[in-house]
């Protein structure tokens, strides 16, 4: 099959999957699903065969992205109703104080966007942002922007974040080297986006806040001092950062290393942290073992729809590489001399404007991506930087056919115009400056 072939092909597989999410209104998961069956077919992959891609490319998928994402789901669970989200909103913005609250609410979205998901994350702090802007008499979004950056940044770009992982695990990253870039981008990024454009957007809308809800932390069970919560937070983090940073310098066989590759495996260092809290939170006023135990598995009913839609982008990969797509669409970039960084970011950035999902433009660019990483070699921090660079495009442009762009419109009180020029901007802003961020470490790697 020509090169000309084959990207007829992987287009009218992109087109499918747009159709069926946006007219047919499928969810993501049986289409990602049919789609990677039609461009397996359409490649001449034979039926059995397919079958077993198929097959392969679920199991060799969910393999990892299950338990960590199921972990981590529980892991967000337990420290909401322990409280820890309350303790780390009233003692960041004590210690920042009302002038720097949209600093602090930058940080405290993306601190508390790595164990929970971006929209539970946004609901609970919500009332915060809004009770801020009443008590000071100032526009809404100065402290919104600052918050929604912080969270959307970490969800894009931090594992144990369902993203990251999926991307990672679909192109065979290296978690630590991810959690690394992730936060060289991801910080600087948070900064522009966030408490810097929130100055700007904030006097073209100086909307405050009207929403009577006040944030309380009291509803939430008390919970241990500040720096626990931190500690907790940054457990699986470092375990993982370890893992990495002591196999590069120590070598894998060194006794310390295997102990911190064991220990600092995202499997067991998420099981760690998981633990702690279940036992920490069981022991709460008001909570028997049993709540806890119902609490944390009640998590897993939203983890396992991005697991399914994981496991369909790794069946998308599978047929590509078996079908052998994927090395004729490795050897036309090379033939073209296209940057990955840059083909990855376009990708994600397509699919994510066209079709809404952040998830999904995640999964289908990764799934784009790595036949390419089979066919050719390139060093494991590359490969990191790749899965930044297909984040950052899955983050920018939020518009109407994106959930979150809802979500923020309607708890803020904007209409689709402000919403636009706030929210939209702002994850732009991100993308953008993530992309440039990547394209400058790759130079050096």
């Amino acid at each position: 099959m020509s090169t000309f072939l084959i990207l007829l092909v992987i287009l009218a597989g992109i087109a499918f999957l747009l159709v069926s999410i946006m007219y047919w209104k499928l969810p993501a998961f049986p289409a990602l699903l049919l789609t990677a069956i039609m461009v397996g077919l359409l490649s001449g992959l034979p039926p059995e065969a397919l079958i077993n891609s198929v097959k392969n490319g679920m199991g060799g998928t969910l393999g990892f992205v299950a338990i960590v994402v199921g972990l981590g789901a529980m892991f967000g669970r337990l420290l909401e109703v322990s409280g820890g989200i309350g303790i780390l909103a009233s003692t960041l913005l004590n210690r920042f104080g009302e002038e720097n609250a949209p600093k602090a609410l930058g940080l405290l979205g993306f601190i508390v966007a790595i164990p929970v998901f971006f929209d539970v994350g946004f609901v609970i702090l919500v009332p915060l942002i809004t009770g801020l802007s009443r008590q000071s008499n100032k526009p809404v979004l100065l402290y919104a922007i600052p918050l929604l950056a912080g969270l959307a940044v970490t969800h894009s770009f931090i594992p144990p974040t369902p993203g990251p992982i999926a991307v990672s695990e679909l192109l065979g990253a290296d978690l630590g080297w991810v959690i690394l870039f992730g936060a060289l981008a991801g910080l600087p990024s948070m900064i522009i986006a966030g408490p810097i454009y929130a100055k700007f957007i904030a006097n073209k809308i100086p909307k405050v806040s009207e929403n009577s809800i006040a944030f309380d932390p009291s509803h939430l069970k008390k919970s241990a001092a500040f720096g626990f919560i931190c500690s907790i937070i940054a457990l699986p983090l470092l375990l993982i950062l370890l893992n990495t940073l002591l196999g590069a310098v120590l070598g894998k066989a060194h006794p310390t290393a295997q102990i911190f590759g064991f220990i600092g495996h995202p499997f067991i260092a998420l099981l760690i942290a998981t633990l702690i809290l279940f036992f920490y939170a069981s022991r709460l006023e008001g909570y028997s073992r049993n709540q806890i135990s119902s609490i944390a598995t009640s998590a897993l009913e939203p983890a396992g729809i991005i697991i399914l839609v994981t496991g369909a982008g790794g069946v998308f990969k599978q047929i590509l590489i078996d079908s052998g797509t994927g090395k004729l669409i490795a050897e036309g970039m090379l033939e073209y001399a296209l940057s990955p960084i840059f083909l990855a970011f376009i990708m994600a950035a397509i699919i994510r404007i066209i079709q809404g999902s952040a998830t999904v433009a995640m999964i289908s660019a990764a799934g784009l991506m790595a036949p390419l990483l089979s066919s050719t070699s390139f060093s494991t921090p590359y490969i990191a930087l790749l899965v930044i660079a297909i984040s950052a495009g899955a983050t920018i442009l939020s518009h109407v056919n994106d959930s979150g762009f809802w979500l923020v419109s309607r708890y803020l009180d904007l209409d689709e115009k402000e919403t636009l020029k706030s929210w939209t901007v702002m994850t732009t802003l991100i993308g953008l400056c993530a992309f440039t961020i990547v394209s400058i470490l790759s130079l050096f790697i």
